[in-house]
This record gives structure tokens, C-alpha cells and sequence, in this order.
């Protein structure tokens, strides 16, 4: 004869405790501290620790630290850091499980980026803000980027590596070239008579980066598309540095690392930030995060504790996940001691980064905007893939689509109609 207790049923909110310690021993701990010194007040952050991937959730939770470095006042800066993270989790499908919730995440990013920059642009300011956003899932690190700050990881085995990749027209002759195609100009500041002088710029406008999230005055091929990508840590963890132009034009990577080596996050940023002063003084806004990410039974420790002879900055040096391996649940039970690449991109085209090898039906809603999510009735959608430079054979049903007004933003960005060209139901 059974017993009550035998049928007795498991509450979900035991059950969901349950998950969450289970997953719990497969994450790091997360440790962070940030340090700045202002000139102009147009540095911002946003740091949280416990993000839930959808609302009411409290179970499945990520890590997000963002650096906004605004230029021509503030304003955008405030809007991204509002708004910025809500845009992309609106971009992110419901109900996938923890694997496939990082792997939309690169596509959600882009998404979340565009319609940002999109939805700030309406409101007809010219202010602009670079962004650096890193989001932690467990050990996966995923990085997207528009302008010039940085983030490097220093692993646990004492290698550095590039997360971001700098937007900077001085240094990215393939942004120069995307730029001037587009129907912008590319020179240095003239000061007459032939004299030129300072960082090459975009005109009209002036701005010195060829991404940026804002800035309507210079022309939409100055695109908010962000490089972006991501990696899964060795076991060991790691140490990401995520800092404005103000450290970054006075130190090198190595040299950033190597200030604050044997101190703890909090202390790493001050001394980081100090070391950036102390190099070239006070001339931008200077602001700096340091994340430890470390097993769990390790306290917060400084990492590591001497520099492994030999290393230094690479940017090519990742393990990366080969393309045979096809089952993800088989990899969670492989402990690497390396650092992985699982996703490098930094296309401008929306075609190429918005497409993707997931099926629709499964991974993405299909009568959505793939940008600013509104739903799209049957056969009102563009699809992403109209007009590319390599076009290839189209179904009525290839996705996904975008909206009109987006597919308007596409074609800007691409220089295929006039910059600044607004429709009257924009400018109402």
C-alpha cells in the first residue's frame, strides 16, 4: 500500500530552488568595482549583477556591465543606458533554455543596438555616446561594442586578449573605406592654407569614430551596428577590464594589467584609473570597470599572483569551438583550459548580421521585426536580405523582415538614400 508521501508533488518554487542551486555549480563568482575621474561628466556605467533573462523569472539570471562614453553632451548616453537593455532582451525569443539563450544573444545585441540609436534619432538630438556592453552567463562572456573604449580579458593562465575591437577612424581603414562608400568624407581638420591637423573625421560633423550609438548630425553610415563577441572562459576564470579612451590613450593593455596585479576588483580600478592620470592627466573623462570572474570556491582574489614570462596582447589567439562539434549538452561536461571563441562578428551590413542558421519557426519570431520587434502583418514585412550586394535566391516566406521604417534605417546606414532624409510620419 502506497503512502501519502510517496504521492505527494514537489512544489514548483522547490523545484525552481532546486535548478537554481544546480546551476549555481556551474557558475563563477562574480566580483566588480569601478573608478573614474571626470573632465566633462559624459561618462556612464551600468552594473548589475542579477539580471533576470525574463521578467518574474529569479531563477535564470546573467551579469551585465555596461561603459557609455557620451560626446557633445549627455544625452544619449542617458537614453542608452535606459533603454539599452530592455531593447535587446525585447530582441531575445521566449522560452529558450540557458544554451540557446546565449546563442541568440550576438543577434539580439545587433537588434538592440539599431533600434536603440533608432528610437534616440527621433528625438532629433544630435549628442552621441560610444557603448561597450558585457554581458556574463555562466562562464560565456559575450562583448558588443561601437566606438572606441575597450574590454580585455586577462585569463586565469595569464593571457591577454582584445574582446572589442576599436572604431576609430585614425586606425580601421576598412571603416574609412565602408564610410566614404556610403557617401560620407574622410580628413583631418582643416585649418587653411592645406594645413591639416588632428585625427581623421567624418564630415559633415567632425566625429573621430565610424560607429557610435546617436549623433544624427554626422550622417547615418556613422552606424550603430557594434562588433561583437564572445567567449567561455577556462575554469580558472579570468579578469575583464573594461575602460573609456581616458585609460586607454595613456595605457596600454599590458601596462593595465600589470598596475593592478595582487589587488582586488575595487582597488584595480582606482590604481588604473591613478596610473592613466599619472601618464597623461586629466584631458578626457577617465572611467574604468574591473570584473573578477572566479570559481566559486575560490574567495575574490587578485589574478594572478605574478605574470607568466613570455605572454602579452594577442588578438588572434583563441581556442575557438570547432564546426563539428553539433551537441552543446556533450560540451557542458568539458571543463577547457583555454579560452574558447565561441562568435566573433563586426559587419555594418544588417544582412549579414541579422541572418542566422537557427530555424525561424524555433529560434525567432517570424511576423516580427527583427529590430524594433513590432509585429508584422502577412506580407508586410521586407526581408533582411533584399537589396544585399550578394543577393541570392528569395522566397516570399525568407526572413527574417523588417519593418518599413527599419528597412528606411538599413538603407541609410548603407548609403542608399540621401542621410537626414526623414518622411513626414517621422517628423510629425
Amino acid at each position: 500500500m502506497s503512502t501519502r508521501s510517496e504521492h505527494q508533488t514537489v512544489p514548483l518554487s522547490v523545484l525552481l530552488k532546486r535548478e537554481l542551486a544546480n546551476e549555481k555549480i556551474d557558475r563563477p563568482e562574480i566580483v566588480h568595482g569601478q573608478a573614474s575621474q571626470s573632465k566633462k561628466g559624459e561618462d556612464y556605467t551600468f552594473l548589475k549583477t542579477e539580471c533576470e533573462r525574463s521578467i518574474g523569472d529569479g531563477v535564470s539570471t546573467f551579469s551585465i556591465f555596461a561603459l557609455l562614453d557620451g560626446h557633445n553632451g549627455s544625452a544619449a548616453a542617458l537614453y542608452v543606458k535606459e533603454h539599452l537593455l530592455s531593447n535587446i532582451l525585447a530582441a531575445v525569443p521566449a522560452d529558450l533554455n540557458r544554451d540557446e539563450w546565449v546563442n541568440a544573444l550576438p543577434r539580439a545585441l545587433v537588434a538592440g543596438f539599431v533600434k536603440t540609436d533608432k528610437d534616440f534619432q527621433e528625438k532629433a538630438q544630435t549628442s552621441g555616446t560610444t557603448v561597450t556592453i558585457v554581458i556574463i552567463e555562466g562562464w560565456v562572456v559575450t562583448v558588443a561594442s561601437v566606438g572606441d573604449s575597450r574590454c580585455i580579458l586577462e585569463s586565469a593562465e595569464g593571457d591577454i586578449y582584445y574582446l572589442t575591437t576599436d572604431h576609430r577612424l585614425e586606425c580601421n581603414e576598412e571603416e574609412r573605406n565602408r564610410i566614404t562608400e556610403s557617401g560620407g568624407e574622410v580628413g583631418r581638420l582643416n585649418t587653411g592654407g592645406g594645413a591639416e591637423i588632428g585625427p581623421l573625421r567624418c564630415w559633415p560633423g567632425g566625429l573621430c569614430l565610424s560607429r557610435s550609438i546617436g549623433d544624427m548630425d554626422v550622417g547615418e553610415y556613422i552606424v550603430p551596428v557594434p562588433h561583437v563577441k564572445q567567449v567561455k572562459l577556462s575554469s580558472g576564470g579570468g579578469r575583464l577590464i573594461i575602460s573609456s579612451d581616458g585609460v586607454w590613450d595613456a595605457l596600454s593593455a599590458d601596462a593595465a594589467v600589470d598596475c593592478c596585479r595582487g589587488m582586488p576588483a575595487d582597488t584595480s580600478a582606482t590604481q588604473i584609473v591613478k596610473e592613466a592620470l599619472q601618464a597623461k592627466g586629466l584631458q578626457d573623462d577617465t572611467t574604468c570597470i574591473v570584473v573578477d570572474i572566479l570559481p566559486q570556491e575560490k574567495l575574490p582574489a587578485p589574478l594572478p599572483p605574478t605574470k607568466r614570462p613570455g605572454k602579452g596582447v594577442f588578438k588572434g589567439i583563441f581556442r575557438k569551438r570547432s564546426s563539428e562539434s553539433s551537441s552543446q549538452v556533450d560540451q557542458e561536461f568539458i571543463e577547457p583550459d583555454f579560452v574558447e571563441e565561441l562568435y566573433e562578428a563586426g559587419s555594418a551590413m544588417l544582412s549579414q548580421r541579422l541572418d542566422t542558421k537557427y530555424p525561424l519557426c524555433n529560434m525567432f519570431r517570424l511576423f516580427m521585426c527583427a529590430v524594433c520587434q513590432i509585429e508584422l502583418k502577412t506580407g508586410e514585412g521586407i526581408s533582411i536580405h533584399a537589396g544585399s550586394i550578394t543577393p541570392r535566391k528569395l522566397r516570399p516566406w525568407d526572413g527574417p523582415f523588417l519593418c518599413s521604417s527599419c528597412q528606411e534605417k538599413r538603407e541609410a546606414m548603407e548609403g542608399k538614400r540621401p542621410s537626414g532624409v526623414r518622411h513626414s510620419s517621422e517628423s510629425d
